[in-house]
């Protein structure tokens, strides 16, 4: 074999590695959260020990990772990164971000805005306030879909498909809502489309979220406002309510959703 010969052979080597990598790494989002070895190998076709070896690189690079408790693998904080870089070119993002500033400036208080994404609903943009904020409101945080106003604005508007398997998992802890509970408050929701919240995910934290629609009236993202007590106690129907209801409206118009209908 000639050097160049070997030289190609040695590229397509490296082709053919990085096509088996991101087929993995597609493998993962589509079994989110998390997934087991042998499942992952079924879904893409190889063997395990062939899997087995590009996690492991993948974990080294920190595009994937391995929950020591179940041994089961999802996506890494190097995807996330890249997940929330391409988000950022979304129309949503564009839009909202200038409203969430007004937004925050009107109630003086922290807000954010999530989008959904393979693991559930992420921060991908905040507009802190002046006082202090929690370890919710950081970009890239993933939200629980029971345990947040922001998750049940996404429960509640979402294709039933695209929420089943976090919200079936979510149900089977203590604190989790029963079934009957749950949907008559999704119902109510989808009525008043404003989320109230007293000290669910962290004590003396309290939120109000309302969804976003673009045309097709499909949710595009949630904008949560979020504070501490006594200061701010998440009134459903008080003046922060409807000022965030107003904003989000807005953000829904320009984004060709035809409201009222």
């Amino acid at each position: 074999m000639t050097e160049s010969s070997a030289g190609g052979a040695g590229r397509r080597q490296k082709v053919q590695a990085a096509e088996v990598g991101t087929d993995i790494l597609t493998a993962l989002a589509e079994l989110a959260p998390a997934t087991s070895l042998s499942r992952l190998a079924e879904h893409v076709g190889m063997p395990a020990s062939k899997v087995h070896r590009y996690l492991q690189a993948l974990i080294a690079s920190g595009f994937a990772e391995q929950d020591v408790t179940t041994n089961h693998y999802g996506l890494g904080p190097a995807a996330l990164f890249v997940g929330l870089a391409a988000l950022g070119r979304l129309d949503v993002v564009k839009l909202a971000t200038p409203y969430l500033a007004e937004l925050r400036d009107e109630l003086n208080e922290t807000c954010f805005l999530a989008v959904w994404g393979n693991r559930g609903p992420t921060v991908v943009h905040v507009e802190q306030a002046v006082r202090a904020v929690t370890l919710v409101t950081q970009v890239g945080s993933v939200l629980p879909l029971l345990g947040s106003s922001t998750g049940l604005v996404f429960n509640a508007f979402l294709a039933d498909a695209q929420t089943a398997d976090l919200r079936d998992l979510e149900l089977q802890t203590p604190s989790a809502p029963s079934p009957r509970d749950l949907q008559a408050a999704m119902e109510r929701l989808r009525q008043t489309q404003v989320q109230s919240v007293q000290g669910l995910l962290m004590a003396g934290v309290n939120a109000l979220s309302a969804p976003l629609f673009s045309g097709g009236q499909r949710i595009a993202g949630v904008v949560t406002v979020v504070g501490t007590e006594p200061g701010f106690m998440a009134e459903p129907d008080g003046k922060a309510a409807q000022t965030l209801l107003r904003i989000t409206r807005r953000i829904s118009t320009r984004m060709g959703a035809r409201l009222g209908e």
